[in-house]
Protein backbone atom coordinates (compact mmCIF):
# COMPACT_ATOMS: atom_id res chain seq x y z
CA UNK A 1 0.00 0.00 0.00
CA UNK A 2 1.60 3.45 -0.77
CA UNK A 3 3.04 5.16 2.13
CA UNK A 4 1.73 8.47 0.93
CA UNK A 5 -1.40 9.37 -1.91
CA UNK A 6 0.79 10.77 -4.40
CA UNK A 7 2.32 7.09 -4.83
CA UNK A 8 1.40 4.41 -6.80
CA UNK A 9 -0.27 1.23 -4.94
CA UNK A 10 1.57 -1.20 -7.17
CA UNK A 11 5.21 -1.66 -6.92
CA UNK A 12 7.38 -1.20 -10.11
CA UNK A 13 8.02 -5.13 -9.81
CA UNK A 14 3.88 -5.66 -10.29
CA UNK A 15 3.83 -3.19 -12.67
CA UNK A 16 5.88 -4.77 -14.75
CA UNK A 17 5.02 -8.07 -14.58
CA UNK A 18 1.82 -6.66 -15.56
CA UNK A 19 3.00 -5.09 -18.61
CA UNK A 20 4.85 -8.73 -19.41
CA UNK A 21 1.14 -10.35 -19.06
CA UNK A 22 -0.86 -7.97 -21.09
CA UNK A 23 1.92 -8.37 -24.23
CA UNK A 24 1.15 -12.05 -23.54
CA UNK A 25 -2.64 -11.41 -23.40
CA UNK A 26 -2.22 -9.69 -27.18
CA UNK A 27 0.10 -12.17 -28.11
CA UNK A 28 -2.30 -15.18 -27.31
CA UNK A 29 -4.97 -13.44 -29.83
CA UNK A 30 -3.08 -11.97 -32.19
CA UNK A 31 -1.63 -15.93 -33.13
CA UNK A 32 -5.14 -16.61 -33.85
CA UNK A 33 -5.64 -14.04 -35.87
CA UNK A 34 -7.75 -11.78 -33.34
CA UNK A 35 -7.41 -8.78 -34.74
CA UNK A 36 -7.35 -5.87 -31.71
CA UNK A 37 -9.86 -3.26 -32.22
CA UNK A 38 -10.95 0.10 -30.16
CA UNK A 39 -14.23 0.99 -28.79
CA UNK A 40 -15.00 4.57 -27.49
CA UNK A 41 -15.33 4.58 -23.87
CA UNK A 42 -17.93 7.22 -24.33
CA UNK A 43 -21.40 6.62 -25.85
CA UNK A 44 -25.14 8.06 -26.42
CA UNK A 45 -26.78 4.94 -24.74
CA UNK A 46 -26.19 2.52 -21.87
CA UNK A 47 -26.40 -0.86 -20.81
CA UNK A 48 -30.67 -1.63 -19.39
CA UNK A 49 -29.24 -4.24 -16.90
CA UNK A 50 -30.68 -3.81 -13.66
CA UNK A 51 -27.62 -5.40 -11.85
CA UNK A 52 -25.13 -2.72 -13.33
CA UNK A 53 -24.81 1.29 -12.84
CA UNK A 54 -22.95 3.74 -15.46
CA UNK A 55 -21.49 6.62 -14.80
CA UNK A 56 -22.78 9.35 -17.29
CA UNK A 57 -21.40 13.22 -17.63
CA UNK A 58 -23.23 15.87 -20.01
CA UNK A 59 -21.58 18.34 -22.69
CA UNK A 60 -22.49 19.96 -25.57
CA UNK A 61 -22.81 17.81 -28.21
CA UNK A 62 -24.72 18.62 -31.84
CA UNK A 63 -25.57 22.38 -30.62
CA UNK A 64 -27.57 21.00 -27.27
CA UNK A 65 -26.50 19.49 -24.14
CA UNK A 66 -26.03 15.80 -24.30
CA UNK A 67 -26.08 13.07 -21.67
CA UNK A 68 -23.06 10.29 -22.29
CA UNK A 69 -22.04 7.39 -20.17
CA UNK A 70 -18.64 5.76 -19.85
CA UNK A 71 -19.63 2.21 -21.24
CA UNK A 72 -20.04 -0.58 -18.60
CA UNK A 73 -18.60 -2.84 -21.62
CA UNK A 74 -17.36 -2.17 -25.30
CA UNK A 75 -19.89 -5.39 -26.01
CA UNK A 76 -22.49 -3.01 -28.23
CA UNK A 77 -19.57 -1.26 -30.15
CA UNK A 78 -17.97 -4.56 -30.86
CA UNK A 79 -21.33 -6.47 -32.27
CA UNK A 80 -21.72 -3.11 -34.23
CA UNK A 81 -18.64 -3.75 -36.00
CA UNK A 82 -19.79 -7.64 -36.41
CA UNK A 83 -22.80 -6.46 -38.27
CA UNK A 84 -20.67 -4.44 -40.27
CA UNK A 85 -18.48 -6.93 -41.18
CA UNK A 86 -16.05 -7.64 -38.85
CA UNK A 87 -14.08 -11.06 -38.63
CA UNK A 88 -12.88 -12.39 -34.76
CA UNK A 89 -12.39 -9.23 -32.95
CA UNK A 90 -11.12 -8.19 -29.79
CA UNK A 91 -10.81 -5.25 -26.98
CA UNK A 92 -8.44 -4.34 -24.42
CA UNK A 93 -9.16 -1.75 -22.42
CA UNK A 94 -11.14 0.72 -19.81
CA UNK A 95 -14.50 -0.02 -18.65
CA UNK A 96 -16.24 1.75 -16.07
CA UNK A 97 -19.12 1.08 -13.59
CA UNK A 98 -20.82 2.40 -10.77
CA UNK A 99 -20.20 0.36 -7.96
CA UNK A 100 -18.69 -0.11 -4.31
CA UNK A 101 -14.78 -0.13 -4.24
CA UNK A 102 -13.59 -2.77 -2.56
CA UNK A 103 -10.35 -5.13 -2.78
CA UNK A 104 -11.90 -6.82 -6.10
CA UNK A 105 -13.85 -3.81 -7.54
CA UNK A 106 -13.41 -0.40 -8.36
CA UNK A 107 -15.70 2.10 -10.96
CA UNK A 108 -12.49 2.22 -13.34
CA UNK A 109 -11.22 -1.17 -14.64
CA UNK A 110 -9.46 -2.78 -17.48
CA UNK A 111 -11.66 -5.46 -19.55
CA UNK A 112 -10.87 -7.73 -21.70
CA UNK A 113 -13.35 -9.04 -24.47
CA UNK A 114 -13.41 -10.92 -27.37
CA UNK A 115 -16.01 -12.55 -30.04
CA UNK A 116 -15.83 -15.43 -32.09
CA UNK A 117 -17.84 -15.95 -35.51
CA UNK A 118 -19.25 -19.50 -35.77
CA UNK A 119 -18.25 -20.63 -32.10
CA UNK A 120 -20.88 -22.18 -30.07
CA UNK A 121 -20.76 -21.28 -25.76
CA UNK A 122 -18.69 -24.66 -25.55
CA UNK A 123 -16.00 -23.82 -28.01
CA UNK A 124 -15.24 -20.50 -26.21
CA UNK A 125 -15.38 -21.94 -23.01
CA UNK A 126 -12.30 -24.24 -24.48
CA UNK A 127 -10.54 -20.99 -25.24
CA UNK A 128 -10.99 -19.07 -22.23
CA UNK A 129 -9.89 -22.39 -20.49
CA UNK A 130 -6.50 -22.15 -22.98
CA UNK A 131 -6.28 -19.05 -22.35
CA UNK A 132 -5.99 -19.30 -18.51
CA UNK A 133 -3.56 -22.44 -19.05
CA UNK A 134 -1.53 -19.91 -21.02
CA UNK A 135 -1.59 -17.23 -19.10
CA UNK A 136 -1.38 -18.18 -15.17
CA UNK A 137 0.39 -21.70 -16.40
CA UNK A 138 -2.86 -23.50 -14.39
CA UNK A 139 -4.74 -26.61 -14.99
CA UNK A 140 -7.45 -26.57 -17.38
CA UNK A 141 -11.32 -25.41 -16.33
CA UNK A 142 -14.07 -28.04 -15.19
CA UNK A 143 -16.97 -27.43 -16.13
CA UNK A 144 -19.88 -27.99 -13.88
CA UNK A 145 -23.59 -26.64 -15.03
CA UNK A 146 -25.81 -24.20 -12.88
CA UNK A 147 -28.29 -27.50 -12.16
CA UNK A 148 -25.52 -29.64 -11.04
CA UNK A 149 -23.76 -26.82 -8.95
CA UNK A 150 -27.19 -25.83 -6.95
CA UNK A 151 -27.83 -30.16 -6.69
CA UNK A 152 -23.99 -30.51 -5.46
CA UNK A 153 -23.30 -27.78 -3.01
CA UNK A 154 -26.15 -26.88 -1.58
CA UNK A 155 -28.91 -30.11 -2.65
CA UNK A 156 -31.44 -28.05 -4.17
CA UNK A 157 -32.97 -29.00 -7.62
CA UNK A 158 -33.62 -25.41 -9.41
CA UNK A 159 -36.40 -27.47 -11.40
CA UNK A 160 -38.68 -28.27 -8.37
CA UNK A 161 -37.99 -25.79 -5.57
CA UNK A 162 -40.49 -23.00 -4.71
CA UNK A 163 -39.54 -19.80 -4.15
CA UNK A 164 -41.61 -19.57 -0.89
CA UNK A 165 -38.58 -22.77 -0.09
CA UNK A 166 -35.68 -20.58 -1.28
CA UNK A 167 -36.52 -17.64 0.15
CA UNK A 168 -37.27 -19.63 3.66
CA UNK A 169 -33.78 -21.52 3.16
CA UNK A 170 -31.94 -18.05 2.67
CA UNK A 171 -33.79 -16.55 5.67
CA UNK A 172 -32.84 -19.23 8.08
CA UNK A 173 -29.03 -18.51 7.34
CA UNK A 174 -29.04 -14.33 7.08
CA UNK A 175 -31.22 -11.43 7.49
CA UNK A 176 -30.97 -10.20 4.38
CA UNK A 177 -34.06 -7.76 3.86
CA UNK A 178 -36.98 -9.57 1.80
CA UNK A 179 -36.78 -6.90 -1.34
CA UNK A 180 -33.49 -8.86 -2.55
CA UNK A 181 -34.93 -12.21 -2.41
CA UNK A 182 -38.73 -10.94 -4.14
CA UNK A 183 -38.30 -13.30 -6.86
CA UNK A 184 -36.85 -16.77 -7.75
CA UNK A 185 -33.61 -15.17 -9.25
CA UNK A 186 -33.04 -13.26 -7.07
CA UNK A 187 -32.90 -16.18 -4.82
CA UNK A 188 -30.48 -17.80 -7.20
CA UNK A 189 -28.10 -15.47 -7.49
CA UNK A 190 -28.05 -14.79 -3.47
CA UNK A 191 -27.21 -18.27 -3.57
CA UNK A 192 -24.87 -18.39 -6.07
CA UNK A 193 -22.97 -15.63 -4.79
CA UNK A 194 -22.71 -16.27 -0.90
CA UNK A 195 -23.07 -20.14 -0.82
CA UNK A 196 -21.64 -21.58 -4.01
CA UNK A 197 -18.72 -19.21 -5.21
CA UNK A 198 -17.07 -19.77 -1.83
CA UNK A 199 -16.86 -23.45 -3.10
CA UNK A 200 -14.77 -22.79 -5.75
CA UNK A 201 -11.67 -20.70 -3.82
CA UNK A 202 -10.08 -23.55 -2.54
CA UNK A 203 -9.84 -25.91 -6.01
CA UNK A 204 -6.56 -26.07 -7.96
CA UNK A 205 -7.78 -25.37 -11.24
CA UNK A 206 -10.62 -22.40 -12.67
CA UNK A 207 -14.51 -23.75 -12.81
CA UNK A 208 -16.75 -23.23 -15.45
CA UNK A 209 -20.17 -22.78 -14.92
CA UNK A 210 -23.01 -23.37 -17.79
CA UNK A 211 -26.25 -23.61 -18.84
CA UNK A 212 -27.70 -20.63 -16.35
CA UNK A 213 -31.47 -20.41 -16.31
CA UNK A 214 -32.88 -19.03 -19.33
CA UNK A 215 -34.17 -15.85 -16.97
CA UNK A 216 -30.60 -14.84 -16.47
CA UNK A 217 -30.32 -15.10 -20.46
CA UNK A 218 -29.15 -11.38 -20.96
CA UNK A 219 -27.89 -11.49 -24.09
CA UNK A 220 -27.17 -15.07 -25.04
CA UNK A 221 -29.77 -17.32 -26.43
CA UNK A 222 -31.84 -19.86 -25.20
CA UNK A 223 -31.25 -23.48 -25.69
CA UNK A 224 -32.99 -27.14 -25.14
CA UNK A 225 -30.91 -29.28 -23.40
CA UNK A 226 -32.33 -32.37 -22.10
CA UNK A 227 -35.73 -31.11 -21.80
CA UNK A 228 -34.90 -27.47 -20.45
CA UNK A 229 -34.87 -24.59 -21.89
CA UNK A 230 -31.65 -22.70 -20.35
CA UNK A 231 -29.54 -19.80 -21.58
CA UNK A 232 -25.89 -20.28 -23.21
CA UNK A 233 -24.18 -18.79 -21.09
CA UNK A 234 -21.14 -18.79 -18.52
CA UNK A 235 -19.31 -17.63 -16.17
CA UNK A 236 -15.44 -18.80 -15.43
CA UNK A 237 -14.26 -18.38 -11.71
CA UNK A 238 -10.64 -19.27 -10.15
CA UNK A 239 -9.21 -18.25 -6.95
CA UNK A 240 -12.18 -17.11 -4.98
CA UNK A 241 -12.69 -14.34 -8.14
CA UNK A 242 -15.35 -14.47 -10.94
CA UNK A 243 -13.15 -13.91 -13.75
CA UNK A 244 -15.54 -14.21 -16.85
CA UNK A 245 -19.20 -13.89 -18.05
CA UNK A 246 -20.01 -15.75 -21.56
CA UNK A 247 -22.52 -16.41 -24.32
CA UNK A 248 -23.30 -18.05 -27.34
CA UNK A 249 -24.79 -14.23 -28.75
CA UNK A 250 -28.49 -13.69 -29.70
CA UNK A 251 -28.98 -12.41 -32.61
CA UNK A 252 -32.73 -11.82 -32.92
CA UNK A 253 -33.43 -8.25 -32.71
CA UNK A 254 -37.05 -8.16 -31.61
CA UNK A 255 -36.18 -10.97 -28.33
CA UNK A 256 -33.15 -8.54 -27.43
CA UNK A 257 -35.21 -5.68 -27.32
CA UNK A 258 -38.28 -7.75 -25.29
CA UNK A 259 -35.12 -8.61 -22.98
CA UNK A 260 -34.21 -4.54 -22.40
CA UNK A 261 -38.04 -3.56 -22.04
CA UNK A 262 -37.82 -6.48 -19.40
CA UNK A 263 -34.65 -4.66 -17.93
CA UNK A 264 -36.46 -1.55 -17.73
CA UNK A 265 -39.41 -2.39 -16.08
CA UNK A 266 -36.89 -4.31 -13.35
CA UNK A 267 -34.87 -1.63 -13.05
CA UNK A 268 -38.34 0.73 -12.34
CA UNK A 269 -39.86 -2.07 -9.51
CA UNK A 270 -36.44 -1.19 -8.04
CA UNK A 271 -36.79 2.57 -8.62
CA UNK A 272 -33.62 2.80 -10.54
CA UNK A 273 -33.16 5.28 -13.46
CA UNK A 274 -34.25 3.93 -16.20
CA UNK A 275 -31.78 4.12 -19.35
CA UNK A 276 -33.41 4.29 -23.01
CA UNK A 277 -32.31 1.07 -24.48
CA UNK A 278 -29.35 1.23 -27.33
CA UNK A 279 -31.18 2.04 -30.67
CA UNK A 280 -28.13 1.93 -32.76
CA UNK A 281 -27.38 -1.57 -30.62
CA UNK A 282 -30.58 -2.84 -31.96
CA UNK A 283 -30.35 -1.13 -35.76
CA UNK A 284 -27.30 -3.23 -35.86
CA UNK A 285 -28.92 -6.69 -34.68
CA UNK A 286 -31.96 -6.12 -36.91
CA UNK A 287 -29.20 -5.21 -40.16
CA UNK A 288 -27.93 -9.20 -38.69
CA UNK A 289 -25.02 -10.31 -36.38
CA UNK A 290 -23.35 -13.34 -37.60
CA UNK A 291 -23.64 -16.32 -35.43
CA UNK A 292 -20.82 -15.64 -32.69
CA UNK A 293 -20.07 -16.43 -29.04
CA UNK A 294 -18.36 -13.93 -27.09
CA UNK A 295 -16.80 -13.27 -23.43
CA UNK A 296 -15.67 -10.53 -21.00
CA UNK A 297 -12.56 -10.98 -18.75
CA UNK A 298 -11.53 -8.85 -16.19
CA UNK A 299 -7.50 -8.19 -16.56
CA UNK A 300 -7.48 -6.70 -12.98
CA UNK A 301 -8.49 -9.73 -11.61
CA UNK A 302 -6.65 -12.29 -13.71
CA UNK A 303 -3.53 -10.02 -12.79
CA UNK A 304 -4.12 -10.18 -9.15
CA UNK A 305 -3.94 -14.03 -9.42
CA UNK A 306 -0.83 -13.92 -11.55
CA UNK A 307 0.84 -12.15 -8.86
CA UNK A 308 -1.11 -14.06 -5.77
CA UNK A 309 -2.29 -10.69 -4.79
CA UNK A 310 -5.41 -10.25 -2.64
CA UNK A 311 -6.27 -6.53 -3.59
CA UNK A 312 -7.00 -5.19 -6.83
CA UNK A 313 -4.76 -1.87 -5.44
CA UNK A 314 -1.47 -4.66 -5.96
CA UNK A 315 -2.22 -4.40 -9.91
CA UNK A 316 -3.01 -1.16 -10.69
CA UNK A 317 -0.80 1.94 -10.91
CA UNK A 318 -3.21 4.57 -9.16
CA UNK A 319 -6.91 3.86 -8.54
CA UNK A 320 -9.67 7.26 -7.61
Amino acid sequence: MPKNNWQPGASWHNLKKRASLIGKLRAFFHARNIIEVDIPILGTATVTDPFIDSLSLTTPLHGKSTPLYLQTSPEYGMKRLLAAGASDIFYLGKAFRQEEIGAQHHIEFTMLEWYRLGFDDHTLMQEVSDLLETILNCPAAEKITYHEAFDTYLDIDIDTVSLVSLQAYIRAQTDIPVDLIATQDDCLRFLMSEYIEPHFKALPHPVTVYNFPASQAALARIKTVEGRAVAARFEVYFGGLELANGFWELTDATQQKMRFTADQEKRKSLDLKVPDIDKAFLDALEHGLPDCAGVALGVDRLMMLALDSQHIEDVCSFLV
